[in-house]
């Protein structure tokens, strides 16, 4: 594989994402013919590299890398780019992992791990076991990439304490998002905690961070890129939560009911449960977190979401984040290519439907 040229003048996102792709594929072919000269399975690399290319934005890496080019990176980008696909790589534990926790079947508009498996050998316990150790590999190669990604040791030390905490960050998300449901539906500031921590920190700040560090950034410009993150991570889950109940499975990769049949606590559900009559109440408290839901009863949970501005409201925080990003973003003393970039990403991470 040649080295990536990660110029700032051209930051071509489309570009970068073509090489981390390269890099996690070259990656997993290595594993894939090592383990077949092992005689182990090779269905761990082959499952990894499939689940990898279904798709996904691969907004953790772009940011890693956008965080090395605000940070005034320049030169030879091997090392960026190798610690960008590290991220996705784990980012690939967390979902195979997270798909598990929900039961959820598809993603991408494949089956999940767990699915696959179960449905290959016909065996749904085999099939979250398998699950589990294939995203446990994905975490242990994560480690790999970054680790052999050829930095100095007082970067690769700095960088380790970033992914660390973005690694406890992102877990403790989880499990507030585990546990949320426990409390009350009207419990908003809870659901704010689970984007805060299992998105926002985890989604954008932190791959800002890792760039950052990697171009031995100064420590002012991480506050200053965290100011332009978590307001865009808060409003890029908000986006995804609303997605969730109002999205078409074409385009978002996975069934619109799930969420409603798992009882996700929600922004957009705590505050139509704040504002509804009680008959709009008991109507959510029936229908939420019931597996059997159909699309009839979807669209009954919507009309309350409709009724009481709940979606409206979210729309606006989406709005008003979105804005507090971008003014952040002025701030921010990077080059204008950068700027552009962070800027774009900004807008494909709002104005989407999938």
């Amino acid at each position: 594989m040649t080295s990536p040229s990660l110029k700032a003048e051209s930051t071509d996102l489309a570009a970068v994402q073509a090489q981390v792709d390269l890099v996690l594929h070259d990656f997993l072919d290595t594993k894939r013919r090592g383990a077949e000269d092992r005689s182990l399975p090779l269905d761990v690399a082959a499952t990894l590299n499939d689940f990898l290319t279904a798709g996904g934005k691969r907004l953790r890496p772009l940011l890693c890398v956008l965080g090395w080019h605000a940070a005034g990176g320049h030169g030879d980008g091997t090392a960026v780019v190798r610690t960008a696909a590290a991220l996705e790589m784990f980012h690939a534990f967390c979902l195979i992992h997270d798909d598990l926790m929900d039961n959820s079947a598809t993603r991408r508009g494949q089956p999940t791990v767990h699915r696959l498996v179960a449905n290959r050998y016909g065996h749904d316990h085999l099939g979250a076991s398998a699950a589990i150790l294939i995203g446990d590999m994905a975490l242990a190669w994560s480690d790999e990439l970054l680790h052999s990604a050829g930095h100095p040791p007082h970067r690769l030390a700095g960088l380790r304490r970033v992914i660390d905490v973005m690694r406890q960050e992102v877990i403790y998300g989880q499990y507030l998002d585990l546990m949320t449901p426990l409390g009350p539906l009207t419990d908003h500031e809870a659901a704010l905690q689970v984007i805060r921590y299992k998105t926002a920190k985890y989604t954008c700040e932190r791959p800002l961070h890792c760039g950052a560090t990697l171009a031995d950034s100064e420590a002012d410009l991480y506050t200053e890129l965290s100011r332009y993150a978590l307001p865009l991570g808060e409003a890029f889950q908000l986006r995804d939560d609303l997605l969730g109940v109002y999205g078409h499975p074409e385009a978002t990769g996975k069934p619109v009911l799930d969420d409603l049949r798992e009882g996700k606590h929600t922004v957009v559900l705590a505050l139509a449960a704040q504002r509804a009559d009680p008959a709009q109440r008991k109507l959510l408290d029936t229908l939420l977190g019931t597996p059997e839901l159909d699309h009839d009863g979807a669209a009954r949970v919507r009309a309350v979401l409709d009724a009481t501005g709940a979606r409206a409201t979210v729309e606006d925080m989406i709005a008003t984040r979105y804005a507090q990003a971008l003014t952040a973003l002025d701030a921010v003393p990077c080059p204008p290519p950068a700027t552009a970039a962070l800027r774009h990403i900004a807008a494909r991470a709002v104005e989407r439907t999938s």
